[in-house]
């Protein structure tokens, strides 16, 4: 079933069942009140009887004027359907009776009821016939029990005729609601099976595309329509960056691959070469072996990075620590390198842990350190680490006295396998810093960094305070 087919039938039903509840209400509030208007006007007929018989009963009148009041009452019961009335005498005997309905005997009880209260009702309105009964007190007859009843055909007939009517007029409104909602649903969804088409549209290979918005529109569908694009913009990013990521490391690949295989074709040309010019090749044959481990060791790196956070194994991890072995191995690749660390002021040393991955974060200072190190080579400048607080962050400050940067370079300093003009001749792959950023943004926290040309470098690399233990 559509959603335009559900919609407009849950409208629908709503819109049916409210209907059927406002004609109900109207039908049993109009019938109560036509019954309370019929129950008072029988009261106000036995009120008539009550003294139309009393005058009738006058010894002062002659025969002439009792018998008119008789065919007066005779006519007074004409007037409604089935309509009796009965007289009562203090002895509870039955001394008046005229009507055209059946006659049923009225219990002893409810006269004594009726001569209490002054007033009742002996049968509730039940298929529209009623009967009631009146004290009528008489200064010459004495108390008096009036009955009356009759059948209520006026309202019979006309809360008919408003049964008929309310059943047409909830038809009639079923029509047009079912219509007008399947119309509107119709509308209401027609941004919907646009959005359809057009996403129908984008493919992997075309990634340009959007979904149209309308002006000014600001409700769910536009809301949805907007987190598409931007999840489209994101997609064509990644698929982007992923192009170039592959085309660069191809390149950065076939540079050490090419030197491999160069080298050992020459060696290969001549049959016969002496023991240190074989010795040549290998040495050279294992940079390039060397080489090419580092640069996919760092790709691996970079790919592991970028996983789901949640299926990297996260702990508790001291950054003091971590920046002690950093040093350490660090010392190992640059022994002529001076690196001074700096642990800053805290007053706990649990400020310094965070909630990480201890290989990832090594892997991440590593890399900067070992940048600093390498653009200060043969400047004979010093190299500085300090692990303090920074605001609400903590942060490791790595600041070295190399070449610095140029502003155009230092915008694209994170971009995979990008390298600076002053950077061609330090070896390296461009993949340090990159990596570093997708270590520190996995784990919620940023890489910053600042630099001149012929002023230095600074990185920072920032934790948030969820991320602390």
């Amino acid at each position: 079933m559509s959603i335009r087919l559900r919609l407009a039938i849950q409208f629908g039903a709503i819109l049916a069942l409210t209907l059927l509840l406002f004609s109900m209400a109207i039908y049993f509030a109009t019938k109560q009140s036509r019954r309370e208007l019929f129950t008072q006007s029988l009261f106000k007929r036995t009120l008539v009887v009550g003294h139309a018989y009393a005058d009738g009963q006058d010894t002062r009148h002659d025969s002439t004027q009792q018998k008119s009041y008789r065919r007066y009452l005779r006519q007074l019961y004409r007037t409604l359907p089935a309509e009796e009335g009965r007289v009562y005498d203090a002895a509870d005997r039955l001394v008046f009776q005229e009507g055209q309905g059946p006659t049923k005997p009225v219990p002893a009880s409810w006269l004594a009821q009726v001569r209490r209260s002054g007033r009742a009702v002996l049968e509730p309105e039940t298929h529209y016939h009623e009967t009631v009964g009146l004290l009528y007190r008489d200064a010459r007859l004495g108390p008096l029990v009036v009955v009356a009843s009759s059948i209520d055909e006026d309202s019979r007939q006309q809360l008919e005729q408003l049964r008929r009517l309310l059943a047409g007029g909830l038809l009639a409104a079923l029509v047009v609601v079912g219509i007008g909602s399947w119309v509107f649903a119709g509308r209401a969804l027609s941004p919907l099976r646009r959005m359809v088409r057009e996403v129908d549209g984008i493919t992997a290979t075309d990634l340009s595309q959007r979904l149209t918005q309308a002006a000014g529109s600001n409700d769910e569908i536009g809301r949805l329509a907007q987190r598409f694009n931007r999840l489209l913009e994101s997609l064509e990013a990644a698929f982007a960056g992923q192009h170039t990521f592959v085309r660069d490391a191809s390149h950065e690949l076939r540079t050490p691959l090419t030197a491999l295989m160069g080298e050992v074709e020459v060696a290969l040309l001549q049959a016969e070469r002496s023991p240190a010019e074989y010795r040549r090749v290998l040495q050279s044959t294992l940079d390039s072996a060397r080489q090419l481990n580092e640069l996919t060791n760092g790709l691996l790196q970079i790919a592991r990075a970028s996983d789901d956070p949640s299926q990297v194994p996260m702990a508790a991890v001291r950054l003091d620590e971590l920046l002690l072995q950093a040093h350490e191995q660090l010392l190992r690749r640059h022994p002529t390198c001076r690196v001074d660390l700096d642990f800053g002021e805290l007053d706990d040393s649990r400020s310094f842990t965070v909630y990480g991955n201890e290989a990832l974060l090594l892997s991440a200072m590593l890399n900067v350190l070992d940048n600093a190190c390498k653009f200060s080579a043969g400047r004979a400048g010093t190299v500085t680490a300090t692990l303090a607080r920074k605001g609400p962050h903590l942060a490791l400050l790595v600041a070295d006295e190399g070449p610095g940067l140029s502003p155009d370079d230092l915008q694209q300093v994170f971009v995979p396998f990008f390298r600076a003009a002053s950077a061609r001749a330090v070896p390296g792959h461009g993949i340090g810093l990159t990596l570093a950023a997708r270590i520190m943004a996995l784990h919620g926290g940023v890489v910053r960094m600042e630099s001149e040309a012929g002023k230095g470098t600074q990185v920072w690399l920032e934790w948030p305070d969820n991320h602390r233990v």
